[in-house]
């Protein structure tokens, strides 16, 4: 057999074992299930304790659309935090870029920030307008 092919065998092992494993964990679940009576109770849908009642496709606010962008904003910032966190020892240690690397992250966080005194300002975070 080539040798590049047998690089792959392990692979399938691993791919045979979880699929063997997922197919062995349903088949031992459906023999030794427990079956009790089924009641309309059990068979509702639970949605974080609520009972489900009214239409399944309600409108939301804009405000909740606002926040859920937001948040995402923000989250994108600490995404683009994280790697400059981890080089910024290498920058230091590159002559002519201590500077560089300082002012270039306080820009951007000065950026967002910006951002989010504007989202305060304009009451983006007021859940209850």
């Amino acid at each position: 057999m080539d040798e590049q092919l047998q690089q792959y065998i392990p692979v399938l092992i691993l791919g045979l074992v979880a699929v063997g494993f997922a197919g062995s964990v349903l088949v031992l679940s459906y023999l030794f299930g427990f079956r009790g009576k089924r009641t309309l109770i059990k068979d509702t849908a639970y949605e974080c304790g609520m009972l489900p009642v009214g239409e399944a496709n309600s409108r939301l606010s804009v405000k909740f659309y606002l926040v859920a962008m937001l948040f995402i904003l923000f989250d994108i910032e600490v995404v683009f935090l994280y790697p400059w966190a981890v080089v910024y020892r290498h920058l230091l240690a590159v002559p002519g870029l201590q500077d560089t690397a300082i002012i270039s992250m306080l820009s951007f966080l000065g950026v967002l920030l910006v951002g989010y005194i504007y989202a305060v300002k304009k009451k983006a975070f007021d859940w209850k307008n």
